[in-house]
């Protein structure tokens, strides 16, 4: 097993429940593994039903008696803006435990997830005094008003792909609202998780509100989304495993955020400016290793100018620095896993099967003994293949010619997902309307990845329902109650 060391005190391992770190009830642990190297970073606690128990409870008890929901929104604002302060404060070592965890590259971890993880937060306690209800002019001798107050537990199961970034975007807004949190953090991801509720602690977030347990998904996961203490699932994951959790949801009638696959087209029009384009197109689909389930994999491009940009890809990519993610310089580390890996090689050698150029990559790289894959760019490929009509989820980009915009729009639309798309153009009037007709809930012009958390994103068809970010993912950690008092 590796040296991990880190400067929180507590250690990563154990879980976090009503304020204090507590081993599982079984003693059960698994193994947290450095996936540019295939080594053992560490072990962390492995949550059984008992322990999801005591924590749903711990954060019960701190909604129903503790001082959380009772807090104004200013005074939950405070202690927000203290937990983005601190994880600005210490932007290096999160960034860190990020990087050895995931894999991300120590450059994109301090300036995407770290920062945006800050952000979250920062926005949230702006927003957590802004909670408030309205008259309504009624033809009743009465006054009629609505209130506006918190769910109450919330569940918070996120992926492995962004731990930070994604536990922020439910667990601020959820947060600022007034409720408290169970959070199941991935079972390959856990150790930002772990950071961070000693994090909270540090900012002043009362015993129980937020909880944190780490363990598999069949085990702890699955405790969560069944416990009848939990008000509310928000979920971010794989389509498979979202139509299990909405399924179980439905079951017991809890409201669910479901944010689920992607599998993004990135149309590139004659007009567009293909210096530009190109690079956007690169970032789209490298970005994260292509473990972004808003990444860009399918490129959909005008016949015109499709052989020049395929040309373009064939030179560029190859070029984009893969390595080991500590060094400053990378831009793609490995992928999450071993399994993350396979799965990219069998979708890679289905296209080779079915007759498909490949313009560049298409194989492991082998370095440090991690999981590697260099970018691979695919051509020739049928619209119906699995190759293109499934998510991948690595550094893997296809590329189809159209000659109409409306057959570009068909082709983007043929897949069962839509959670984000993308258009290159120098036509303002054809990128307002190319938009408008993408099925997708986020759609970027003339770049990619354009985030913040003032702004919604979130899926239609099987990439999902409801929002993350924006005043929309706060109202959805809240229900309204509305009050009518006679006049008579």
């Amino acid at each position: 097993m590796t040296t991990f060391e880190t400067t929180d005190p507590t250690g990563p391992g154990r879980l976090f429940i009503g304020g204090q770190w507590r081993e599982a009830a079984d003693g059960a642990r698994t193994e947290v593994v450095d996936p540019s190297r295939g080594t053992v970073l560490t072990t962390v606690a492995a949550a059984g039903p008992a322990d999801v128990d005591a924590a749903v409870r711990a954060a019960r008890e701190a909604f129903d008696s503790g001082p959380w929901s009772g807090f104004s929104g200013r005074d939950r604002g405070r202690v927000l803006h203290r937990v983005a302060e601190l994880i600005r404060a210490e932007a290096d070592e999160i960034a860190r435990l990020e990087s050895l965890d995931v894999g991300k590259p120590i450059t994109l971890a301090h300036a995407v997830d770290v920062t945006n993880a800050a952000n979250d937060y920062e926005y949230y306690a702006a927003l957590a005094h802004t909670l408030d209800g309205s008259t309504r002019d009624t033809p009743l001798n009465a006054l009629a008003y609505t209130q506006r107050g918190p769910i109450g537990v919330v569940a918070a199961i996120t992926p492995f792909n962004f731990p930070l970034i994604l536990a922020g975007s439910k667990i601020a807004p959820a947060l600022a609202a007034g409720n408290t949190v169970v959070h199941k953090p991935a079972d390959e991801t856990p150790l930002s998780a772990l950071y961070m509720a000693g994090l909270f602690q540090r900012a002043g977030v009362p015993d129980g509100v937020v909880n944190v347990v780490t363990g598999t998904g069949p085990v702890a996961g699955e405790a969560l989304l069944r416990h009848p203490g939990v008000d509310k699932i928000a979920f971010t994951g794989s389509t498979a495993v979202g139509r299990h959790a909405a399924s179980v949801a439905g079951e017991n009638l809890k409201p669910v955020t479901m944010e689920l696959g992607g599998n993004a087209a990135h149309l590139v029009f004659e007009d567009a400016d293909l210096e530009k384009a190109v690079g956007a197109v690169i970032k789209a689909f490298v970005f994260n290793t292509g473990q972004f389930c808003m990444g860009g994999p399918r490129l959909l491009v005008a016949r015109p100018v499709h052989a020049t940009l395929l040309k373009i890809l064939a030179e560029a990519v190859p070029g984009v620095p893969v390595g080991d993610p500590r060094l400053p310089e990378t831009v793609v580390g490995p992928m999450a896993g071993e399994r993350h890996l396979r799965k990219v090689e069998e979708y890679v050698a289905l296209a080779r099967k079915e007759g498909a150029r490949i313009v560049c990559g298409g194989e492991r790289l082998g370095l440090d003994g991690g999981y590697y894959y260099r970018p691979t760019v695919i051509a020739d490929l049928s619209n119906d293949s699995r190759v293109i009509q499934e998510e991948v989820f690595g550094p893997v980009l296809t590329v189809q010619p159209f000659d109409s915009e409306d057959e570009a729009i068909a082709l983007a639309n043929s897949t069962p997902y839509g959670l984000a798309a993308g258009v290159q153009t120098g036509n303002l009037a054809r990128a307002h309307r190319v938009a408008d007709r993408l099925q997708a809930g986020i759609v970027w012009v003339n770049d990619w990845a354009m985030l913040d958390p003032a702004v919604p994103f979130g899926g239609v068809k099987e990439s999902g329902f409801g929002r993350e970010y924006g005043p929309e993912a706060l109202a959805s950690y809240t229900k309204v109650k509305s009050v009518v008092v006679s006049l008579d």
